[in-house]
């Protein structure tokens, strides 16, 4: 008998499944296993998550209220996953990681409770944020608000002008450059 017609004989043990059964196993089990992990992930990019920490909840939530990403107009909401977490897979998972590594022992170690130290940090958080975003040439903020698909004509000002793609390529301009603190209030400090 050949090791290829070995390999899909019935098993001469009980314990052993076999490649059919055990293959299907397996492909069950990273089914459920996919399946729970992007649930997770799901989950984790959601508002309820995000503000279910006292950090985020105490400081950060009645500004974001009051953003125009909560409230507007058009009656389009924004939750902290579109501005701070990249859609595409890898950037995703980096970003996860990032944070995981970053924020999640500065919750367990409570190192920005009381309000008073998440206010002495914010000031670094909210650069680092702006930095993050202006080195993926706000990718996040592209992923709602396209240049393309922008009437600027339409647009108040000057801001047609601003927003004409050569221009801002020409002076290495992204959205954060005229829209830093849309979705928060800027600490004290930041402009200087």
């Amino acid at each position: 008998m050949s090791w290829w017609q070995k390999l899909w004989s019935k098993p001469t043990h009980r314990w052993m499944l076999g490649i059919p059964v055990g293959g299907f196993l397996l492909i069950l089990v990273g089914a459920f296993g996919w399946a729970g992990f992007d649930a997770t992930l799901h989950y984790t990019n959601s508002l309820t998550f995000c503000t279910s920490c006292h950090e985020m909840s105490d400081n950060m939530q009645a500004e974001y209220e009051r953003s125009p990403h909560y409230k507007n107009a058009a009656g389009v909401r924004a939750i902290c996953s579109d501005c701070h977490v990249p859609r595409a897979f890898f950037p995703k998972m980096g970003a996860k990681l990032a944070a995981t590594m970053n924020e999640l022992p500065k919750w367990a170690m409570g190192s920005l409770r009381p309000p008073e130290k998440f206010a002495a940090a914010r000031l670094e958080m909210a650069r680092e944020v702006r930095a993050k975003m202006k080195a993926t040439d706000s990718r996040e903020c592209k992923n709602c608000h396209s240049l393309e698909a922008m009437d600027r004509e339409a647009q108040d000002g000057s801001a047609g002008k601003k927003h004409d793609r050569e221009r801002m390529l020409a002076r290495g301009e992204t959205c954060v450059d005229c829209h830093t603190g849309i979705g928060h209030d800027l600490p004290p400090g930041f402009h200087d």
